[in-house]
């Protein structure tokens, strides 16, 4: 059993996502473990990257921040060694097809399993290319995270038969971003999910309070969190951590009631 199957096996998991390096891999640990220590159950470490495509501005900032401070790849795999002496929880990478391709697929994959990596999500890639990642990623351990969208619609069955790790159910259309709604039909899509794959199904994309979360959470095995983090992380600084933390165990509250 993958280690990401153990984020999934006490209830519903929260899953925050953070991008390493904003605005330092310094801060970046102190704001990891105070999420692990709030109750996160897998952390999405974002590796930065000049052009993601799928993000909102919050997350772009972030990413610029990153670059900006010098970080590296390589800073980031011996960032996660370090992080591995202490935390325990699943963790996986969030990047683009271009950091994985311009570092070496196999190369790579090796890597994410000497540090201690579980999994990689990368959006970029559709459903139809990513016999180029999961089989180097799966010979080293690593989960390649399959993502289902609204409109996936006839494709579903097929995403999901092949899932591995945790299936990301991206919530509506667009860019990441923090959203006063979320229309789209989740229970549906979930549904289809589970008529094809017993691997568990975390939504996120635009949940951004513990109101949303509560709803998410209710039709599905876990709740993915980005933009409202990164946007605290931007606000706060060297000086997040507590505030990330705190923000982390009222959300894995609203979930677990």
């Amino acid at each position: 059993m993958s280690n990401i199957r153990n984020a999934f096996k006490n209830g519903k998991a929260f899953i925050p996502f953070i991008t390493c390096g904003d605005p330092d891999l310094e801060t970046t640990g102190k704001i990891v473990r105070a999420m692990a220590e709030a109750g996160a159950d897998l952390i999405e470490l974002g590796i930065p990257f000049s052009d993601p495509t799928a993000e909102g501005p919050v997350i772009q900032g972030a990413n610029i921040r990153a670059l900006a401070g010098g970080v590296t790849t390589d800073k980031i795999f011996a960032f996660v060694s370090e992080l591995r002496k202490d935390v325990t929880v699943p963790l996986v990478f969030m990047t683009y097809a271009n950091v994985v391709f311009s570092y070496g697929i196999e190369r790579f994959a090796a890597k994410c399993e000497e540090v201690g990596i579980d999994g990689i999500i990368l959006p970029d890639v559709p459903f139809e290319e990513k016999d180029e990642f999961a089989p180097i990623c799966r010979a080293h351990n690593v989960d390649f995270i399959s993502l289902i969208a609204p409109t996936s619609e006839n494709r579903i069955a097929m995403i999901a038969k092949e899932a591995e790790g945790f299936i990301y159910l991206v919530s509506s259309l667009g860019v990441t971003g923090m959203r006063s709604e979320i229309q789209t039909d989740l229970g549906a899509i979930v549904q289809k999910i589970r008529e094809n794959s017993d691997v568990p199904c975390a939504v996120g994309f635009g949940i951004s309070n513990p109101e949303q979360a509560a709803k998410a959470a209710a039709v599905s095995d876990g709740v993915i969190v980005g933009s409202a983090i990164v946007r605290q992380i931007g606000e706060h600084g060297k000086d997040a951590a507590p505030v990330v933390g705190a923000f982390v165990g009222k959300m894995k509250q609203a979930i677990t009631k």
